[in-house]
């Protein structure tokens, strides 16, 4: 259990470098992201003062204390951007050795994997809202948030996929000063949503704009109700992909895209290779490289970064699916969004191309990588001199936009969904 705390033990550093692949490790802000040395005298993230922190800040603010070689590294709890050294490299290489001399038995791998929502199921209803602390981080790590929840944005739609008890969703909801914003949170545990409807929050009289929550898996056929193709303008993935086995990929990231209007956004966070929370794991855990399970149950991912550009660019078939995938730059993938086929059982003709052999090729949506940075943090327990080193894949991926010739998300005839659910309510 103490793994699903693991979400929210730290919080992303990665504003702070440029996570465009030209240009990585360049600031975006100078004066907040330059190391110690060129700052004023105790600046306010290496300050003990309570009213010369970054304590203080709100929303914290993150990704601004460096290690230097002159530091004492138990004098904070915290450092940015900290690689971890040998010692921990070489205990988590004996860890993973015995990790795979140990794995799960054949029979619990199917009973895990062939009912994820039963494990995810109890786990909720062992576990409120109050579980997980409410991710107030979300403007600060992804400022596209700021723009659809903003007074003057108008109709926008924002899909959080894999919403649990809704401590991504009400944060949102809170800030939020968009009287056309919908909120669309799906998880796939039954219990989870009913936490969801269940809260005082949950369109709340005094809130802006709607939530909806609903049952969906991200990887089945179905898209989730209420919501049309090319229709999401923003879709969240916080710690969701992760609890999805590596032959769900292909069909989520399809179903993303799908859903997401041309131009329109994913938001990404999950785990990254080499985090403490997969280093700790003993025997009886290990599924397959990188994938384990809890010891309740719940599934979990580590990914690489070169791992996750290669899944949402779709340079290679995702898991172990054995469909032949033709490789798709950005621009070509875009032709895909045309297709107006609403039958998601079927693949769509202008999904299919044909080899100089003869042979069918499925095509893959591919998506733009706006940026993908992997976000490192070293905790420190500064009362049992203890480092923990932790290891976070933090992402946005684009869908590529369409000519202006192209149609339009929502035709003349159809309704935006908040505008079509508050026609339903009206009397």
């Amino acid at each position: 259990m103490d793994d699903q705390n693991d979400k929210e033990s730290g919080i992303s550093a990665v504003q702070c470098l440029s996570l465009n692949p030209s240009t990585p490790g360049q600031p975006l802000d100078s004066t907040l992201c330059s190391p110690p040395s060129e700052q004023p005298s105790t600046p306010p993230h290496r300050s003990h003062d309570p009213s010369n922190n970054l304590k203080r800040s709100d929303p914290f603010q993150f990704g601004s204390r460096y290690l230097l070689p002159t530091d004492d590294v138990f004098e904070f709890n915290a450092w940015d951007h900290v690689e971890t050294d040998e010692t921990y490299n070489l205990h988590a290489e004996t860890q993973y050795t015995n990790q795979r001399q140990n794995p799960v038995s054949t029979y619990d791998k199917h009973r895990f994997n062939a009912d994820p929502e039963k494990w995810w199921n109890r786990f909720y209803t062992n576990n409120t809202s109050n579980f997980f602390k409410d991710r107030k981080w979300l403007h600060q790590e992804f400022p596209i948030l700021r723009g659809v929840t903003a007074q003057d944005a108008g109709p926008k739609v924002v899909l959080e996929i894999g919403a649990g008890a809704g401590n991504t969703a009400f944060p949102i909801m809170k800030a939020n000063e968009n009287e056309d914003l919908l909120l669309h949170a799906c998880d796939f545990s039954r219990k989870a949503v009913e936490l969801i409807r269940s809260s005082p929050l949950y369109n709340a009289p005094s809130s802006k704009g709607r939530i909806e929550a609903t049952v969906w898996d991200v990887s089945s056929a179905e898209l989730p109700e209420g919501l049309n193709e090319n229709g999401v303008d923003v879709v969240l993935l916080i710690f969701i992909f992760s609890a999805l086995s590596p032959q769900q990929w292909e069909a989520a990231v399809r179903n993303v895209y799908r859903l997401l209007k041309p131009g329109g956004e994913v938001c990404f966070r999950d785990y990254g290779r080499g985090d403490l929370a997969q280093v700790r794991f003993k025997k009886g855990r290990w599924m397959e490289e990188n994938f384990y399970v809890r010891g309740d149950g719940t599934r979990v991912y580590f990914f690489g970064q070169d791992e996750l550009r290669d899944i949402w660019i779709q340079k290679k078939s995702a898991g172990t699916a054995t469909t032949d995938i033709e490789i798709q730059e950005p621009h070509e993938a875009s032709k895909l969004a045309s297709n107006d086929s609403t039958n998601s059982d079927t693949i769509g003709e202008d999904e299919v191309s044909v080899r100089e052999d003869g042979e069918e090729h499925i095509q893959v949506p591919a998506f733009e990588i706006v940026s993908l940075g992997v976000d490192r943090r070293l905790l420190i327990n500064r009362q049992r001199q203890l480092k923990m080193y932790r290891c976070w894949m933090q992402g946005r991926f684009r869908k590529p936009s369409l000519p202006l010739s192209s149609h339009s998300p929502w035709s003349c005839d159809e309704m935006h969904p908040l505008a079509k659910s508050r026609k339903n309510d009206s009397p």
